[in-house]
């Protein structure tokens, strides 16, 4: 190829990108253009519930278009991805969910009807909460040293609790459990409510729970937590200190949260995107907005640009991958 062969081709190129570059600002500019979905897999009440409730008037009051959540539940998450990734990919129909279906189902299902990294794009991470380590208030340990010390002395005395095949709760407990090789049988339940009743009853001694339900018996003496799951301290419960601070250097790596984001359809151009994650870190910059979200348990994180958050799920999606054969955890539906 001659020299002016490759310039005309470099000045097509350049031409090609300044065009999809326009284009892509009047899309920008346009949108929206009618009332925006927030999909929610999970009924009301639920963290990505909560969240998307935080989140809608906000987003409406920025954007000049109604914002309403349609509760979808079914399936693990599964029956509200798809209605997402089946939507025109034009930034009216979103989704807020937790990284249940983004990174645990699948970890746990050989085959799903969707998958997140190529029939969802990444906006931006609203927050997460930590999950507890807690214990019956007679068994004589105080930090998780203590505690991995009596279960591996005795491991027919112990059991553990959790609420349900291939939730976090369970799999919290599974990571941990394979780190430190200890053997405690499981004990399923149907939801937190019943599994600390039976804690507090003497019928189970161990469980992993998220703070939202865990911390308020905590505070009140019924059950006592020797640790947090995430790698930092949480703001609900400074005083407790982290798993990576027990001093069994397995568990220096150990980094469990309960996150909820915002995802739009796979194909959703950039603009429309960024223009969604810019808003979403105003939003949740709001001293208004934090104060919500800490009432509902959630703890924010730094601001994170749409390429920081898909690289942050395709960190999550190896872990939980990883926890998942390790473990031989497998889901059911």
């Amino acid at each position: 190829m001659n020299k002016r062969s490759l310039l005309q081709g470099g000045l097509a190129a350049a031409a090609f990108a300044c065009i999809q570059f326009a284009m892509g600002a009047a899309v920008a500019q346009e949108y929206p253009t009618r009332t925006i979905r927030l999909i929610v897999p999970f009924p009301p009440g639920n963290a990505s519930d909560v969240a998307a409730r935080l989140i809608s008037n906000k987003l409406h009051q920025r954007l000049g278009q109604p914002v309403v959540i349609e509760n979808r539940p079914g399936g693990s998450g599964i029956l509200g991805v798809q209605i997402v990734t089946a939507a025109e990919p034009d930034g009216h129909t979103l989704l807020v969910t937790s990284l249940s279906p983004m990174v645990l189902n699948p970890a746990l299902f050989k085959a799903l009807p969707y998958d997140p990294t190529r029939d969802l794009a990444p906006v931006a991470l609203l927050g997460f909460t930590g999950m507890m380590f807690v214990a019956r208030n007679d068994v004589p340990a105080n930090n998780i040293a203590e505690a991995v010390a009596l279960i591996k002395k005795n491991p027919a005395e112990f059991n553990s609790a959790h609420i349900g095949i291939g939730t976090l709760s369970q799999l919290s407990m599974e990571a941990f459990k394979l780190a430190l090789g200890l053997k405690m049988v499981a004990v399923p339940y149907k939801g937190s409510g019943q599994a600390l009743t039976d804690m507090m009853g003497g019928n189970v001694t161990f469980m992993f729970d998220a703070m939202t339900s865990a911390n308020a018996l905590v505070k009140g003496g019924k059950v006592k937590a020797l640790a947090v799951s995430t790698s930092k301290r949480s703001i609900f419960s400074p005083e407790t200190p982290t798993l990576r601070e027990s001093g069994l250097s397995v568990l220096n790596d150990y980094d469990i949260a309960a996150w909820t984001a915002l995802l739009a359809p796979g194909k959703t151009p950039k603009p429309i995107i960024d223009r969604l994650n810019k808003e979403l870190q105003a939003i949740l910059s709001e001293p208004e907005t934090k104060q919500a979200f800490e009432v509902a348990f959630l703890e924010p994180y730094p601001p994170m640009s749409p390429d920081g958050f898909a690289a942050f799920m395709r960190e999550e999606l190896k872990k939980w991958d990883r926890i998942a054969t390790e473990t031989g955890v497998k889901g059911t539906l």
